[in-house]
């Protein structure tokens, strides 16, 4: 089997992360040539310079056994030739066309955002997996990449929030008196918003979280942060919050604002993947913010959850920056590589048999992962999104 990975369209996205870096690359080799019995075998093909925007050169690669880099006159070639691609992005149309029918091709989607390009990928005859689309189970955690990027741009966010901060995060005891440590709310306590309270939390700033999930008290409180306490718990299916009612959504607006008016920074993490990010932070409570205050809004590439926040820009209203912030996980390129690789060698390894993939849509991983196969759209959702497009 043929495995090539590649950072696609680095430049024209933004995008530093690459789907393997080379110390899994050569673990992948490793594994497939235990399969194949054949220790001479050149079963992993880099795209040159796919790593160099993560700090990973061709040279690291290439020491690795069963790793090859792919010099740029021979990547065409490369792509017709793999039964298994890799990447981070969704592959451009005009990379889809080159891949031979029936290869694998596995990478984060952004599926309901890209009708057209997941139509390509079955007109194509390609068999793709969507990593947005790992299913919140046990067995699945080490494959969910998701929650890995999740908490590379929680941890970030939270540096981004004190960097830009009117005030000191920590308390300090000074010549000139005590100064008291900055009050941070953290809107979402799922993984991006757990590591956000924990990291402002390091720093030694005051921490509050909201989440209109019940459960999430338990683990808010364990990272030593505060929860604010709406009375509304509206704990969905699969981890996610259920939709609110629009009396629901009065009660915990007038008790995040209340909360608001006293915070320094706001860092709000609230999205749901495939989906427009929830609004949950009116111009009103925005504008009762105190002047220096600093909103550094997550969910930007879903819009916001933020009705001030502007993806991508730095927006100053009333004495308050909102940020946008965009490609969070991949300002942190390094690490960010390392733990995504790690989730694609989880996921796949299992379905290596003999040097081959064979991958199981009965199973319960997999299953959910399918976007397409044999020429057609086989995720009921996106099938609809795209026949709602064409």
């Amino acid at each position: 089997m043929r495995a090539l990975d590649g950072a696609v369209d680095v430049l024209a996205r933004g995008e530093c992360r690459v789907a393997l870096d080379p110390i899994t690359a050569g673990k992948l080799a490793r594994h497939l040539d235990r399969e194949l019995k054949d220790d001479s075998a050149t079963l992993v093909h880099v795209e040159s310079g796919a790593g160099r925007h993560a700090h990973f050169e061709d040279d690291a690669y290439s020491a690795q056994p069963g790793v090859a880099v792919v010099a740029e006159d021979d990547i065409a070639a490369a792509r017709a030739a793999a039964d298994l691609v890799l990447c981070v992005r969704a592959p451009s149309e005009a990379q889809i066309a080159e891949f031979r029918e029936g290869a694998v091709i596995v990478a984060l989607m952004t599926p309901y955002q890209n009708p057209q390009l997941i139509t390509t990928l079955a007109t194509q005859g390609l068999t793709s997996l969507c990593m947005e689309f790992v299913p919140r189970i046990s067995r699945a955690q080490s494959m969910d990449a998701l929650s890995s990027q999740a908490a590379v741009a929680g941890y970030h966010a939270a540096l981004l929030a004190a960097n830009e901060s009117s005030v000191f995060f920590p308390m300090l005891t000074t010549a000139a008196g005590t100064v008291r440590p900055a009050r941070v709310i953290v809107v979402g306590a799922g993984v991006a918003g757990l590591q956000a309270i924990a990291t402002a939390k390091r720093l030694g700033a005051q921490v509050w979280a909201y989440d209109i999930r019940a459960a999430a008290r338990e683990q808010v409180e364990s990272l030593g942060a505060r929860m604010i306490d709406t009375g509304v718990d509206a704990s969905g299916e699969g981890g996610y919050a259920r939709e609110l009612t629009d009396d629901e959504r009065a009660q915990q607006a007038e008790a995040l604002a209340r909360h608001m008016s006293d915070a320094h920074v706001v860092i709000s993490t609230a999205a749901i993947p495939g989906r427009p990010s929830p609004r949950i932070i009116s111009r009103e409570m925005v504008e009762g913010m105190q002047p220096g205050a600093v909103l550094v809004d997550l969910a930007a590439e879903g819009g916001g959850n933020c009705e001030m926040t502007r993806p991508g820009e730095r927006v100053e209203h009333g004495g308050v920056t909102v940020l946008g912030p965009l490609d969070m996980a991949s300002s942190l390129s390094v690490n960010a590589s390392e733990m995504y690789a790690k989730n694609l060698f989880n996921l796949l390894t299992p379905f290596m048999k003999d040097g081959e993939l064979v991958l199981d849509f009965e199973d319960a991983v997999l299953g959910p992962m399918r976007l397409t196969e044999g020429g057609r759209i086989t995720h009921d959702d996106v099938r609809a999104r795209a026949e709602d497009a064409s």
